[in-house]
């Protein structure tokens, strides 16, 4: 097995736009990937071109008639039957353009399972792909095809066992419904509490059903929660069950939308739990998808992907960002005086009391965790 990192090339995605008004901003990845480049990370990966998925990768997941609606809806021009398949709704814009961004996006994530399941390299990051809300026959929050979907199902066909685990702030609900019956795969995803963010999913008492039973992990946090709760879900509850489940590969969905700021979750995060979370993946010394996710506060993605890639690679970065970055991201609006934040964060006592809740309730019922099997 090399010990390389590919690194999605996200040039293509660049041009990509949902519409003025909305949040998700694809120039996201240029700022990010420059501020890759001129930490000097981009002349230690392999940089890969991405590629368009096939119809047979996605229909793995997808209808063939919401694919076929998708691709009609490439040339940005309305048609009646797009309502029923979630497409022109706010989240879920009509937009010149979205089957081929959309699946470019699986492709490179079909890629970056290829290049690990066939030993080429350790480690894959696709930042552009993480899009964990697309379901079977509709697009949702923001997303279109299930890249993780996607990049699951091909490294299942090399590995008997998968682990996907999910830090971005909104449940990776498409991710659950994929997988929710199959023993082979262990989600487990931290997210802000369904009753107060999309998509209203992954309550703790959501562990899979059938033959996927206790293959299923949910730990939700109330708003405001911090590093503190974090760091206790991670030991406690998140590398104890991948220990026992002892996955043979494992994908990240790594979303930057639970830090501080961001305008559409309500967590207090900062970037030295996040990047506990990316060190624990890292150490697991697993082959490892990584894919990117949401994230909203512009500056706080640039920041958490460029220390996750360091990470990745074993390079300790400066916190000073680099001069030659500054005046491109001024042209954005996003400004940045150090790469990691200052200090941990701590939660309020209703964040602290729910997460104890949360954890010892896991303990004593979920089947993995409480049995130790």
């Amino acid at each position: 097995m090399g010990n390389s990192v590919a690194f999605i090339d996200t040039k293509p995605f660049w041009e990509f736009d949902y519409g003025p008004t909305h949040p998700l901003k694809m120039w996201r990845l240029k700022l990010t990937q420059e501020l890759q480049k001129c930490y000097g990370l981009l002349e230690l990966v392999e940089v890969v071109e991405p590629r368009m998925a096939s119809d047979e990768e996605v229909l793995v997941f997808h209808e063939p008639d919401y694919l076929d609606a998708l691709a009609h809806a490439d040339s940005g021009v309305w048609m009646p039957t797009f309502s029923r398949y979630g497409i022109g709704t706010g989240d879920c814009p009509l937009v010149e353009g979205v089957y081929t961004a959309s699946m470019l996006a699986a492709g490179a994530s079909a890629q970056a399972a290829e290049l690990v399941a066939q030993g080429k390299v350790r480690t894959a990051f696709n930042m552009a792909g993480g899009l964990h809300h697309a379901m079977p026959s509709y697009a949702s929050g923001f997303c279109y095809i299930n890249d993780p979907v996607v990049a699951i199902h091909k490294l299942l066909q090399h590995f008997e066992r998968v682990a996907y685990i999910d830090i971005d702030a909104h449940h990776g609900d498409g991710v659950q419904v994929a997988f929710y019956r199959d023993p082979r795969v262990l989600t487990i995803s931290l997210h802000e509490n369904g009753r107060y963010l999309f998509p209203g999913t992954g309550f703790e008492s959501e562990m899979g059903e059938g033959g996927g039973l206790g293959f299923c992990i949910n730990v939700p946090f109330l708003p405001y929660a911090g590093d503190d709760v974090y760091l206790r879900a991670l030991d406690e509850i998140v590398f104890p069950a991948l220990e026992t489940f002892k996955p043979q590969v494992i994908v990240t969905q790594l979303g930057a939308d639970a830090l501080h700021d961001d305008p559409i979750t309500h967590w207090n995060l900062t970037n030295y739990s996040y990047l506990r979370a990316v060190q624990g993946f890292k150490a697991m010394n697993l082959p490892w998808v990584a894919l990117g996710g949401g994230g909203y506060n512009i500056a706080n993605v640039c920041r958490a992907w460029t220390l996750a890639l360091a990470t990745m690679l074993g390079v300790e970065l400066p916190d000073e960002i680099p001069n030659e970055w500054r005046p491109l991201a001024r042209q954005y609006g996003v400004f940045l005086e150090r790469l990691r934040d200052e200090k941990p964060t701590e939660s309020p006592p209703a964040a602290k009391a729910d997460i104890e809740r949360v954890i010892k309730w896991l303990k004593q019922n979920h089947p993995l965790l409480a049995s130790g099997k």
